[in-house]
């Protein structure tokens, strides 16, 4: 059985980055979140040079606008709907799923309003959605409505792991802006498809950063083992070392499974390494 784990940024621009753009990205990790489409949709144009700048087996994570989630609410949101996926499609298959994020007021009696909307999806596009109230994770009655609804369109329940954040108090400016805007959660694992998605932010210190995510190693082994593909994005609150530490990320995995297909090499620059 062939094996693939895809691995990836929220952004494939960073000043510290030996990358330059979409293309030079792309010969390092093989996914990226696409959260530029939650503030402003692009131009058809522009998606259209991320599909010639992306080999198929590329994966984004392509959020909804927040018209639609935040604004909206899933609701009356038709028109933009579709017209976002008309501009999103020339991505074609390297749009692995459109990320529903759901704002922190998005509670177990709105379920109904996110079944009704995930009902109406078209089928031929799979989806993901992050929910960041607190019953969703504390309360089983909850839990199962949720995961009852996200089963009418297979979605995947997107989990952001902060658990290494929120650990102990932030020791840079970056991380005490990650700590006023990211959720401080219960860490979730179970998979609900065979396409399981994972955020994992850890600290500024990549050491600590590493530590951290030994538990989605051996989840990621676990899931792959089971035939599962699942796409891990590693993100730190600077994120200045989070091409290396995506790389590290599956070099580990590729450690326990040494039959996981390796990631690409970037030409002419020797395979990146924290150690």
């Amino acid at each position: 059985m062939r094996r693939r784990l895809h691995v990836g940024c929220a952004m494939w621009n960073q000043k510290s980055w030996p990358s330059q753009g979409l293309a030079d990205y792309a010969t390092y990790c093989n996914a990226v979140e696409g959260n530029t489409t939650f503030y402003a949709v692009p131009s058809r144009e522009t998606v259209e040079s991320w599909a010639r700048q992306t080999d198929p087996d590329f994966r984004f994570l392509i959020k909804l606008p927040k018209t639609i989630t935040h604004e909206r609410h899933l609701t009356g949101a038709a028109d933009e709907l579709r017209a976002f996926l008309h501009t999103m499609e020339p991505l074609g298959p390297r749009t692995h799923a459109l990320w529903i994020q759901l704002p922190g007021g998005f509670g177990p009696l709105d379920v109904g309003t996110l079944a009704a909307f995930l009902r109406d999806l078209p089928a031929e596009h799979r989806y993901a959605v992050e929910v960041r109230h607190r019953a969703f994770f504390d309360d089983d009655r909850a839990i199962t409505a949720l995961e009852r609804a996200l089963a009418i369109r297979d979605a995947e329940w997107v989990p952001f792991d902060t658990t290494v954040l929120f650990e102990r108090p932030p020791t840079s400016d970056t991380e005490r802006d990650a700590w006023t805007r990211k959720p401080r959660m219960p860490r979730r694992d179970r998979a609900l498809t065979a396409h399981p998605l994972i955020r994992y932010i850890g600290r500024d210190d990549p050491d600590r950063t590493v530590e951290g995510w030994a538990f989605w190693v051996e989840k990621t082994v676990e899931w792959l083992k089971e035939g599962r593909s699942p796409t891990v994005f590693v993100h730190t609150p600077d994120n200045v070392d989070a091409l290396t530490l995506n790389r590290r990320f599956h070099q580990e995995v590729r450690a326990r499974l040494p039959e996981l297909d390796p990631l690409p090499e970037p030409p002419d620059v020797e395979p990146l390494t924290l150690f």
